[in-house]
């Protein structure tokens, strides 16, 4: 009860302003985006910031409201084609179709949403699923998608039409600001009022409603978030590998992004974004191994929660006694 009772005075009287190490971590993070390109290969570490930002997505839906969600390779993919399609055939600007993108996804969130937050704990879980299973059929079939061929050599444009992209170290860039904006704005939702809302709802749903709280509404409005960010993740990726492919909507996508939320640190901030490190790195110099790559990533699941349930990060930030 005691537990429950301070959960309701943080919706009261939420931390509006950002703690002293979230800001250096954050100064980090932008210090080491700074230099990246110059170390790494550009793409290599654009598709690592890509499905980080979609891991924090997913994190705000499973992490701080505590709905699971095996469905979320939809909107990424989604998301990824429209944008794909709206900038290669249609002609438009490609932040115009990374706006697009975000707008699909999260319309199709709310579509979505709408159905699944009536059901609850697995059965959640499944219906996210079977919905997801459709956008995959549908993908697979639609003219607009290419098939299983996909949308490939898609054009980078020029951002707002004066800054070409074709460079990727131009392109990196914006991704970086894509990407540190969006997990900024996640940050911003979980340290709200909004957020702290979120947070009763998943320790004790019940005593949220006896508050007063309309559960269902925040469950919905987080999901539609949740849908819109991961599909900023999905169309940003298909500019920077130039293609849309069923891998963005395949239920294998779903069950990536949840390894690498645990692997981090579910309901961490900063958690999600080294799962993702881990696992893309994983498959980028794992590559030779072939199908064992996934055997690889199975093994390190089942260590990460047989070890350290809390994630590496979630395990840090148990030592230190400070949330990360």
């Amino acid at each position: 009860m005691t537990d429950i009772n301070s959960k309701s005075t943080s919706v009261q009287n939420p931390t509006l302003g950002m703690q002293p190490h979230h800001a250096i971590i954050f100064l980090s993070l932008l210090g080491l985006g700074l230099v990246g390109p110059f170390l790494l290969y550009p793409v290599f570490l654009m598709k690592v910031m890509c499905f980080a930002l979609f891991a924090c997505a997913f994190n705000l839906l499973l992490g701080f409201t505590g709905l699971l969600s095996f469905g979320h390779a939809a909107y990424f993919g989604i998301a990824s084609y429209i944008a794909a399609h709206a900038v290669k055939v249609w002609g438009v600007s490609p932040e115009l179709g990374i706006l697009l993108g975000v707008a699909s996804a999260a319309m199709l969130g709310l579509v979505i949403g709408s159905l699944a937050i009536r059901r609850q704990g697995i059965y959640f879980a499944m219906v996210t699923l079977a919905f997801a299973q459709m956008v995959y059929f549908f993908s697979l079939q639609a003219p607009f998608t290419g098939g299983e061929d996909g949308i490939q050599a898609i054009p980078r444009g020029n951002l707002f039409g004066l800054i070409s992209l074709r460079s990727d170290f131009m392109l990196y860039f914006v991704v970086l600001g894509i990407t540190l904006g969006g997990i900024l704005a996640i940050y911003r939702i979980i340290h709200s009022p909004f957020g702290q809302v979120l947070k009763a709802i998943r320790e004790n749903e019940t005593r949220a409603i006896s508050l007063g709280y309309d559960v269902n509404r925040y469950k919905l409005m987080t999901y539609v978030l949740s849908a819109a960010i991961a599909g900023l993740a999905g169309s940003t990726k298909a500019l920077v590998l130039q293609l849309a492919s069923l891998v963005d909507v395949h239920w294998s996508m779903s069950g990536e992004v949840v390894l690498m939320t645990l692997i981090g640190g579910m309901g961490t901030v900063f958690g999600p974004i080294l799962g993702a490190a881990v696992v893309v790195t994983m498959q980028n110099y794992l590559a030779t191994f072939g199908a064992w790559v996934i055997v690889i990533q199975g093994c390190i699941f089942v260590l990460t929660v047989m070890l350290f349930r809390e994630g590496i990060i979630g395990l840090v930030a148990k030592w230190i006694k400070k949330p990360l």
